[in-house]
C-alpha cells in the first residue's frame, strides 16, 4: 500500500525521516456551524479515518490538544472578546445584539452549540504543537484543525474566532528569534498580517485569489509598516491558476525568504480552498501541486507546524491533508482508498487524487513574471536577517506532566526515524505534551449532521466580501489588531503561570 520513503525529495536531507506530532481530539467533528454554512469541522474527522486506513497514525506521535485556557488566548485576543466568546450560547444571543454586531459574530461567524470548547481545543493544538517544537520533541507539528487565518484582536471574521496561528507564533518567538508565516489558503491571511505587521521578528507571505474577493486585503503594495516594512508579502493572484503557475512563483519567493530571513521556525497554513473544484475557491490547484509547498517548505528542515483553514469541498479537504500528512512523514499514499467509514464521500472513483478541472488560468506569464519581480525586489531590501536582541527570555510554557502510567513505550515515533530525539534532557521535559494515543475507535459516525456534501444555496457572505472588509492599504497607519512587538510581546505578563493544563 506505501512505499515508505516514496515521498522524499531527491536532496540530501530531505530523504530523512522526520519525527511528527499529531493533534487530534476526536470530539472536534461534533461542532456544527448550522445548516447550510460551508464550514464543517467534519473534515477534521474524515481526515482522521483516512490517516487511520491509511497506516499512517502508527507513523506519528497522536496527542488530544490541551484546550487552550482564557489566558493563552488572551495573549492575543482582547479580554472583552475573549469573554464575551465564552459566555455566549445560540440561547442567549437574543439578548446580546449589541455585544454580536461589535465582535462580528452573527452570520458568518454563527453562534454554535459550545462553540467556545470548539477554540480552546482548535487553539490548543496549534499552541501544543508550538510547545513540542519549542523543546526540540518533534521536527513536524500537525493540527489540522487549526488555521483559522482571519480572526482579529477584537473580532471573529471569515467563520474564524480564535485566531490560533498567532498565538502560535507568539509561543514560538520565546524559543525562535525570527518565525515565518506562509498562507497556501485561497483568500488573505488578514488576520495573521496584521497581527505582526510593525514588528521585524515575523514574516508573513501570502498567497490568494486577489480582487473583489474576500476579505478584500492582501495587495502586493502591502508590506508591512516601521520596523516590520518589507515583512509583510503578499502574492496576488487571479482565478483559475494551476499546479505550474503556482510552484513559479512558490518556489523562487519562498526560497528566497528562506535564505534572507533565515527563520528559526515555519508556521504553514494549509488551507483547502485553493484546490480545483473548491465550493467557495476558484483555483485550479490539484492535491500534489497543493501538496508541493508542503514538500518544498519540509526540505529546508526547519522546525515545521502545519495547520488546516478553509476548505468547503470536504471530502477533497480530506484527501489534501491526508495526502500532505503523507507528505510530512515521507510516505508516498496509494492512490487507491482504503475502505472506511466515509469511504461514500469520495466516490464515483474512490481515490486520493481528483484531476484538476479544464477552467481557463486567468494568471498569464507576464503577470506571473511581473509579481516574482516586485516580490524579489521587496526581498532584496532585507538582504541580512535582523538581529534580534533578546530582552529577557518569557518563562517556557510548562505542558502538563504526565502520570508514570502514562508513559507509554508504544509512543509512535516512526521507528526508523534518522532523527534521534536528544533525551538527555530531565524527564518532566521530555513529556511536556498530556499525550493520548488515538487508537483508531472510529465508531462516530452517526453524528454526522449531513452525511453528503451537498452545494446549496446559502445565506452567508463569505466570498462575497462583506464581513469586515478592510481593503484600504495598511502601509499608512499601524493597525489596531498589531502585536506590539517593541516591548517584546512574547512575554507573558508576570502573574501568567507557563503551564497550559491548570
Amino acid at each position: 500500500m506505501m512505499d515508505s520513503g516514496g515521498n522524499s525529495l531527491p536532496s540530501g536531507p530531505d530523504g530523512v525521516k522526520r519525527k511528527v506530532s499529531y493533534f487530534y481530539d476526536p470530539e472536534v467533528g461534533n461542532y456544527y456551524y448550522g445548516q447550510g454554512h460551508p464550514m464543517k469541522p467534519h473534515r477534521i474527522r474524515m481526515t482522521h479515518a483516512l490517516l487511520a486506513h491509511y497506516g499512517l497514525l502508527q507513523h506519528m506521535q497522536v496527542l488530544k490538544p490541551v484546550p487552550a485556557r482564557d489566558r493563552d488566548i488572551c495573549r492575543f485576543h482582547a479580554d472583552d472578546y475573549v469573554s464575551f466568546l465564552r459566555g455566549i450560547t445560540p440561547e442567549t444571543q437574543q439578548d446580546q445584539l449589541r455585544q454580536l454586531k461589535r465582535f462580528n459574530v452573527g452570520e458568518d461567524c454563527p453562534v454554535f452549540d459550545g462553540l467556545y470548547s470548539f477554540c480552546q481545543t482548535y487553539a490548543g493544538g496549534s499552541l501544543g504543537g508550538a510547545v513540542k517544537l519549542n523543546h526540540g520533541l518533534c521536527d513536524i507539528a500537525i493540527n489540522w484543525a487549526g488555521g483559522l487565518h482571519h480572526a482579529k484582536k477584537c473580532e471573529a471574521s471569515g467563520f474564524c474566532y480564535v485566531n490560533d496561528i498567532v498565538l502560535a507564533i507568539l509561543e514560538l518567538l520565546k524559543v525562535h528569534e525570527r518565525v515565518l508565516y506562509v498562507d497556501i489558503d485561497i483568500h488573505h491571511g488578514d488576520g495573521v498580517e496584521e497581527a505582526f505587521y510593525t514588528t521585524d521578528r515575523v514574516m508573513t507571505v501570502s498567497f490568494h485569489k486577489f480582487g473583489d474577493y474576500f476579505p478584500g486585503t492582501g495587495d502586493i503594495r502591502d508590506i508591512g509598516y516601521g520596523k516590520g516594512k518589507y515583512y509583510s508579502l503578499n502574492v496576488p493572484l487571479d482565478d483559475g491558476i494551476d499546479d505550474e503557475s503556482y510552484q513559479s512563483l512558490f518556489r523562487p519567493i519562498m526560497g528566497k525568504v528562506m535564505e534572507i530571513f533565515k527563520p528559526g521556525a515555519v508556521v504553514l497554513q494549509c488551507g483547502a480552498d485553493s484546490l480545483s473544484g473548491d465550493r467557495l475557491g476558484c483555483f485550479n490547484l490539484s492535491i500534489r501541486g497543493h501538496a508541493e509547498c508542503v514538500k518544498y517548505m519540509r526540505s529546508f528542515n526547519v522546525p515545521l507546524l502545519l495547520v488546516g483553514g478553509g476548505g468547503y469541498t470536504i471530502r477533497n479537504v480530506a484527501r489534501c491533508w491526508c495526502y500532505e500528512t503523507g507528505v510530512a512523514l515521507g510516505i508516498e499514499l496509494d492512490d487507491k482508498m482504503p475502505q472506511h467509514e466515509y469511504f461514500e464521500y469520495f466516490g464515483p472513483d474512490y481515490t486520493l487524487h481528483v484531476a484538476p478541472s479544464n477552467m481557463e488560468n486567468k494568471n498569464s506569464r507576464p503577470m506571473l513574471e511581473d509579481i516574482r519581480a516586485k516580490l524579489l525586489e521587496n526581498l532584496s531590501s532585507l538582504q541580512h536577517a535582523p538581529s534580534v536582541p533578546f530582552q529577557e527570555r518569557p518563562p517556557d510554557t510548562e505542558l502538563p506532566e504526565e502520570d508514570e502510567d502514562q508513559q507509554d513505550p508504544d509512543e509512535r515515533w516512526d521507528p526508523h526515524s534518522d532523527m534521534e530525539v536528544d533525551d538527555n534532557r530531565p524527564i518532566s521535559m521530555r513529556n511536556r505534551v498530556k499525550r493520548e494515543i488515538m487508537e483508531p475507535d472510529l465508531k462516530d459516525s452517526e453524528d454526522v449532521k449531513e452525511p453528503v456534501d451537498r452545494a446549496r444555496d446559502i445565506a452567508v457572505s463569505y466570498g462575497s466580501g462583506n464581513t469586515s472588509m478592510k481593503a484600504q492599504s495598511m502601509g499608512v497607519d499601524q493597525p489596531d489588531g498589531c502585536v506590539k512587538m517593541e516591548v517584546d510581546s512574547s512575554n507573558k505578563p508576570p502573574d501568567q503561570p507557563g503551564d497550559m493544563n491548570s
